[in-house]
């Protein structure tokens, strides 16, 4: 500590108080998710004798549903889709990209699993926050997250309830209290 912080904490200057919105999911319950869906799947009537598979490496963010066709696709989705919700992990969290042709004549489609802001949304979270004047809370883009500080802890918790009110396109986490 400088001289300076030292002597401002003597005069009474309040300490920051701060949290972290960040976003993700919990890879390990996503891996339950996907072994709980392909035993679904596994056993269904409507996906016997189809190709219905979950391309999943456990502890990456991406995974790939591969079936027959359109409606086998979107059958797996909801499958796989509900028992994500079971295991609490963010639908919002997860971004499918566009069925691809694949070999048979077959679809392959890529699940994307989002686990930090990125920059266009955190530069976003943080013009939101400028623009709702509050007295004293300050955010900045930290890597993957956004920090927000404030002396203010009545402010700080106006600030979620504003940031939550918003639709920014993922599940936000607020954490990290100092």
């Amino acid at each position: 500590m400088r001289f300076g912080q030292a002597a401002g904490y003597a005069l009474g200057m309040a300490k920051d108080e701060s949290f972290d919105i960040t976003t993700g999911a919990d890879l390990m319950e996503v891996a339950n998710a996907i072994n709980q869906a392909r035993k679904e799947i596994a056993n269904r009537f409507d996906f016997k004798g189809v190709v219905a598979e979950i391309d999943y490496d456990h502890g990456t963010t991406r995974f790939v549903l591969h079936a027959q066709d359109d409606y086998k696709l979107e059958a797996m989705w909801q499958v796989v889709a509900q028992r994500m919700v079971a295991r609490n992990v963010p639908l919002k969290n997860l971004v499918r990209g566009t069925p691809q042709k694949a070999s048979g004549g077959t679809l392959r489609q890529e699940v994307t699993i989002v686990q930090g802001i990125e920059p266009e949304v955190a530069r976003k979270i943080v013009k939101f926050i400028k623009d709702q004047k509050y007295k004293k809370a300050q955010a900045q883009v930290q890597g993957d997250a956004v920090r927000v500080s404030s002396p203010s802890r009545d402010e700080l918790q106006q600030v979620i309830r504003d940031v939550k009110a918003q639709d920014w396109g993922i599940e936000l986490k607020f954490g990290n209290y100092r």
